[in-house]
C-alpha cells in the first residue's frame, strides 16, 4: 500500500508546473534560462536603448547622427568600459545569452537593409548619371586600391591563421571604398543640401556606391562560402538570376498588386504588407542558403517595391520605428561587445589605426574630389565637399566587418580599429561639410531635373518679385473658407505657398526630403492654395521645406529672401479651446482664447515649467516658431490669428471690413500702407483709428467736437488705477528720435487721411472706403478694444453683416507707448494670456485677443529694422 501512495504522489508530482523563477522564490530575473529567455533579454533591451538614447541626445547638439550614438553605446556596454566592471558581462551580457540577441538582431538587420533599399531611388542615377558616375567609380576605385595596399602589412601582423589573404583585401578594400547612403541622406537633409548641385551629385553618386559595394560584399561572402572558384562563380550567376527575377516579374507582379489593392492611392494594406514582407524572408533565406548573406536579398527587395504614390515611403513608415528603436541599437550592442580597444594596446597597433584612418579619409576624399574637380567641372570648394561627403561610413561599413568578423577573416584586433576608423569619419563628416561649404557659398539647382545651373541671382530663372507673399500652410485653409478673397488679383501678383514637414529623426522623413518634387504635386495643403488660386484667379506656386524643428523659421525667412517676396504670412496655430465641444487644457487655454476671471485662477501652470522652460505644448513651440520668423526675417512679417470660436460663427459672404489701431511706428505705418492697399478690393471697407494717449484733465480742456465731452466720460469710466512706465521710443530715448517718429508717423497720417495726399486714382477708389479717426484717451488700448466692440454690435444687426478684422502693428520694437499697465488692467477684467503671445504679438495685439474683439486678428511687422 505505501508503494501505491508513492507512485501516485509521484504522478503527480510529475505534472506539477514548472519553476518560473519569480522573485518571491528568490530566484534572480537575470539569471540565464534558455527555455525561457524574456526576462533577460527585456533587461538587455531595457539598458540598450536607453544607453544609445541618452548618448544621441548629447551628440545631437553636436549634429552628430544617431548611429554614432548606437555604436559608442555598444562599445561602452562591451568589454572596453562597462565590461570591465566585475559580473557585468556575466550577469548582463551572459554569453549563453547572446544567441537570443544575435537572433533579433539578424532579424533587425534583414528588416533594415530592406529599408535602405526602399531609400534608394534608382531614377536619382539616371537623371543625373552623367556627374555622377564618375565620381561614384573614382569614390570606389582608389579607396579599393589603397584598402588593398594596406591589406598586405594588415594581414602579416594582424591576420587571422588559416584565412586567405584575397578574401582579405577583398574585405578590406570593400570597408574602405563603401559609403554609408543612409546616413548621407541624413546629413545632406540636415545641412539643407538636397536642393544643391553638390547634393544631387553626392546623392547620386552614394546611391551608386551603395549598389556597388553590396555587390561586392555579396561576391566576398561567396567567395569565403565557396571553397572554390567553380562553386564561387556558380553562386555569382545563380545570385545575378536571383536579382533579375526580383527586379523584372517580381517587380512588376507587387506593382499590379498595389494598384490593385489599393495600396498606391491609400498607402498598403494589410494583405500587401504581408505579401512584401514574405518576399522580403524569402529573398533573405534564398541568398542565405545559396551562399551570398541574407542582407543582400532583403537590400535587393527594397529596390524592387514600388515608388509610385510615395508608397515606398508609407511602407517605410509603417516598419521604420521598431527597427531604429530596438533593432539596430541591439546589432551595434553586439558589435560593441566584439569591439575590444582595450586590444589596441601598444604603439605599433595605434600606428596602424591612424595609417587605416588617414588612408580610408585620403582615398574617398581625393578620389571622389578629383574626378569632381576635372570630370565634373566643380570649383575646387564645391568638389572637396562632395569629397568630404562620400568619406561618410556610418553603419553601412560596420556592417560590412560584422560580416567579415563572423565569417572569421578578421580579428578581433582588426575588427577593433576599423570600428575606429568609421566612427572617426563618421563624425568628421558634418563639421568639415559645414565648414567647407557655408549656406552663402552654396549653389542652388533649378527645379527641373539635373540642371547645375547657379540660379544664385540669375534672374532667368526667379519668379516675380513684385508682391509675392510667402504663406506658410494653414492661411490656405482660413482664406479657402471664404467666399471672397481678401487681397485683390490687380494688385497682387503672385503668391508662394510654403509647406514647411518638420524632419524628424525617422528614415521616412529623409525620403520625403529626396521625394520633395513628387510630393510637391500631391501634398494635399498645397492642393488647397493651387484650387484657391484658380478660383481666384491669383497665380500661387507652391514649394515645399523638410527642415528640422530648429530650422523652421530660418527656412521660412531664407525662402523669402531667396524669391524677393514682400511679406511672409503666418496662421496662428488654432487650439483646442477654440472648438465649442473641446476642453482645453491649462498648457493650451492659456495661448489661446480669454478665459474669466475664474478660470483664469483655475488654470494655474506648475511653477518649474517657467524656471527650466520645460513648456513643450503645441502652443508654445508654435509661438517660438513665429518669434522666429519676426526676428529673423528682412521681410514684412504679418501674422493672422484666428478668433471665432466655432465654425457656426464665420461670416457668410466676402465683405471685410478691416478696424486699424493706429498708435505710431515702423510697424503701424507699415499696417496703414496695408490696409489702403487691401481696400482697393471693392469688397473690403476699413476704419482706421489714430491713438493719442493724453491725460483725462488735458483731454477735457482740448475738446471742441459735439458728444466729444460725453465720450470722455466714457472713456474715464473704464480708467483703472495703475502706474504705467515711460514711453518706449526709437532707439534711445532721446528727443531727436521722438522728433523723428512723431514726423514720420504724421507724413504717413496726411498721407491717406488728407484729400489732398493721394494722387493715384486706384488709392482714391481705396481711401474712399475708409474712415479715417483720431481719438485722444488716457486709456488708448482700452477706448480701441471699446470702439472696435461697439462697431460689431453696430453691424450684428445686418443680415449680412461684414467680417471685422482687427489690424495692428506689432511693435516689439521701437514702440511709441508702453501698454504693460492697460495690457495688466484687461488682464484682470478678461483674463490673462501666457507670456507666450505678448512676447509674440506685442501689447496691441495681445490686448485685442484677451478681450476677444473683432472676428480675425492680423499682426503686422516690417523689414525695416532688425532686432
Amino acid at each position: 500500500m505505501p508503494q501505491f501512495s508513492d507512485t501516485v504522489i509521484s504522478l503527480f508530482s510529475a505534472r506539477e508546473a514548472p519553476d518560473q523563477g519569480g522573485l518571491l522564490t528568490g530566484k534572480n530575473p537575470s539569471d540565464v534560462n534558455l527555455n525561457d529567455p524574456l526576462r533577460l533579454f527585456i533587461i538587455q533591451v531595457g539598458i540598450i536603448v536607453s544607453t544609445a538614447t541618452l548618448l544621441s541626445l548629447g551628440l545631437r547638439k553636436l549634429h552628430q547622427p544617431k548611429v554614432i550614438a548606437e555604436v559608442l553605446g555598444g562599445i561602452l556596454l562591451g568589454p572596453t568600459a562597462f565590461g570591465s566592471i566585475p559580473h557585468f558581462s556575466e550577469r548582463i551580457f551572459p554569453s549563453d545569452s547572446q544567441p537570443f540577441l544575435s537572433l533579433v538582431a539578424n532579424i533587425g538587420l534583414v528588416l533594415f537593409l530592406f529599408l535602405v533599399g526602399l531609400e534608394i531611388d534608382v531614377a536619382i542615377i539616371k537623371r543625373n548619371a552623367r556627374l555622377s558616375i564618375s565620381v561614384a567609380l573614382a569614390g570606389m576605385v582608389l579607396p579599393f586600391g589603397f584598402g588593398s595596399a594596406l591589406a598586405v602589412p594588415l594581414y602579416h601582423k594582424f591576420g587571422v591563421e588559416g584565412v586567405k589573404f584575397t578574401y582579405f583585401m577583398l574585405f578590406t578594400g570593400v570597408a574602405y571604398s563603401i559609403t554609408a547612403f543612409p546616413v548621407l541622406c541624413r546629413i545632406l537633409t540636415e545641412l539643407k543640401l538636397l536642393d544643391t548641385t553638390v547634393g544631387i551629385v553626392v546623392l547620386s553618386a552614394g546611391v551608386g556606391n551603395d549598389i556597388i559595394g553590396w555587390t561586392l560584399l555579396a561576391l566576398s561572402v561567396a567567395l569565403v562560402n565557396a571553397g572554390s572558384g567553380l562553386t564561387a562563380l556558380y553562386i555569382l550567376f545563380i545570385c545575378v538570376g536571383w536579382t533579375l527575377l526580383l527586379l523584372f516579374p517580381v517587380k512588376m507582379a507587387l506593382l499590379w498588386l498595389a494598384r490593385k489593392t489599393g495600396s498606391v492611392e491609400n498607402g498598403p494594406t494589410m494583405f500587401f504588407m504581408t505579401v512584401t514582407i514574405l518576399l522580403v524572408f524569402g529573398s533573405a533565406f534564398f541568398t542565405d542558403v545559396i551562399g551570398v548573406h541574407a542582407i543582400f536579398g532583403a537590400f535587393i527587395m527594397g529596390l524592387v517595391v514600388p515608388r509610385e504614390g510615395g508608397l515606398a515611403i508609407t511602407l517605410t513608415e509603417k516598419l521604420e520605428d521598431m527597427v531604429s528603436i530596438i533593432f539596430l541599437p541591439l546589432y551595434f550592442t553586439i558589435s560593441g561587445l566584439n569591439t575590444n580597444l582595450k586590444l589596441l594596446d601598444n604603439g605599433i597597433t595605434w600606428a596602424y589605426t591612424i595609417a587605416i584612418c588617414c588612408l580610408a579619409f585620403t582615398g574617398k576624399f581625393g578620389g571622389c574630389t578629383l574626378a569632381a574637380r576635372y570630370l565634373a567641372k566643380f570649383s575646387w570648394r564645391e568638389a572637396s565637399t562632395i569629397g568630404s561627403l562620400m568619406s561618410c561610413k556610418g553603419l553601412v561599413e560596420l556592417i560590412v566587418l560584422n560580416v567579415g568578423l563572423q565569417a572569421g577573416i578578421l580579428s578581433p584586433r582588426v575588427f577593433s580599429m576599423f570600428v575606429l576608423e568609421a566612427l572617426t569619419l563618421t563624425c568628421m563628416t558634418t563639421p568639415l561639410v559645414t565648414a567647407l561649404y557655408p549656406p552663402e557659398r552654396r549653389v542652388r539647382a533649378s527645379g527641373t531635373g539635373a540642371n547645375f545651373n547657379n540660379v544664385n541671382g540669375g534672374e532667368e530663372n526667379r519668379l516675380s518679385s513684385h508682391h509675392r507673399p510667402c504663406l506658410p500652410p494653414g492661411v490656405a485653409e482660413k482664406r479657402a473658407s471664404e467666399s471672397g478673397s481678401l487681397i485683390p488679383s490687380e494688385n497682387i501678383q503672385s503668391f508662394e505657398a510654403l509647406r514647411l514637414i518638420e524632419l524628424s529623426d525617422r528614415v521616412s522623413a529623409v525620403m520625403k526630403s529626396s521625394a520633395a518634387e513628387s510630393l510637391l504635386l500631391s501634398d494635399p495643403l498645397l492642393a488647397i492654395f493651387r484650387m484657391f488660386g484658380q478660383l481666384h484667379d491669383l497665380r500661387i506656386s507652391t514649394a515645399l521645406s523638410i527642415v528640422p524643428f530648429d530650422d523652421l523659421a530660418y527656412s521660412v525667412t531664407e525662402h523669402a529672401r531667396n524669391n524677393d517676396s514682400d511679406m511672409v504670412i503666418l496662421p496662428w496655430l488654432p487650439t483646442a479651446s477654440s472648438h465649442p465641444n473641446v476642453d482645453a487644457t491649462p498648457a493650451l487655454h492659456d495661448f489661446s482664447a480669454p478665459q474669466t476671471p475664474s478660470a483664469a485662477k483655475a488654470s494655474s501652470t506648475n511653477p518649474f515649467d517657467a524656471l527650466f522652460k520645460t513648456d513643450k505644448s503645441a502652443s508654445a513651440l508654435h509661438a517660438q516658431f513665429v518669434r522666429g520668423v519676426f526676428s529673423r526675417s528682412s521681410t514684412d512679417v504679418a501674422l493672422f490669428v484666428d478668433q471665432e470660436k466655432s465654425i457656426l460663427e464665420r461670416v457668410a459672404g466676402s465683405r471685410q471690413h478691416l478696424f486699424m489701431i493706429f498708435f505710431g511706428g515702423p510697424d503701424d505705418r507699415l499696417a496703414l500702407d496695408f490696409v489702403v492697399q487691401l481696400c482697393t478690393s471693392p469688397n473690403v471697407t476699413a476704419t482706421v483709428l489714430r491713438m493719442v494717449k493724453m491725460e483725462a484733465d488735458a483731454l477735457l480742456t482740448q475738446v471742441t467736437y459735439p458728444g466729444a465731452v460725453a465720450r470722455v466720460e466714457e472713456t474715464n469710466a473704464l480708467t483703472v488705477a495703475s502706474n504705467t512706465g515711460p514711453d518706449t521710443v526709437y532707439g534711445h530715448p532721446t528727443t531727436e528720435t521722438r522728433i523723428q517718429s512723431e514726423t514720420a508717423d504724421n507724413v504717413a497720417w496726411a498721407k491717406y487721411a488728407s484729400p489732398t495726399g493721394i494722387d493715384r486714382a486706384s488709392m482714391a477708389s481705396a481711401v474712399s472706403r475708409i474712415e479715417f479717426h483720431e481719438r485722444p484717451s488716457p486709456i488708448p488700448l482700452h477706448a480701441a478694444i471699446n470702439e472696435v466692440k461697439r462697431y460689431e454690435e453696430t453691424v450684428s444687426a445686418e443680415a449680412r453683416p461684414p467680417r471685422v478684422l482687427v489690424i495692428v502693428g506689432r511693435s516689439r520694437r521701437l514702440a511709441v507707448e508702453n501698454h504693460a499697465g492697460e495690457l495688466k488692467e484687461l488682464a484682470g477684467e478678461y483674463g490673462s494670456v501666457g507670456s507666450e503671445v505678448r512676447k509674440t504679438m506685442g501689447d496691441v495685439a495681445s490686448g485685442f485677443v484677451i478681450a476677444s474683439a473683432g472676428s480675425g486678428l492680423v499682426v503686422v511687422q516690417t523689414a525695416e529694422f532688425h532686432d
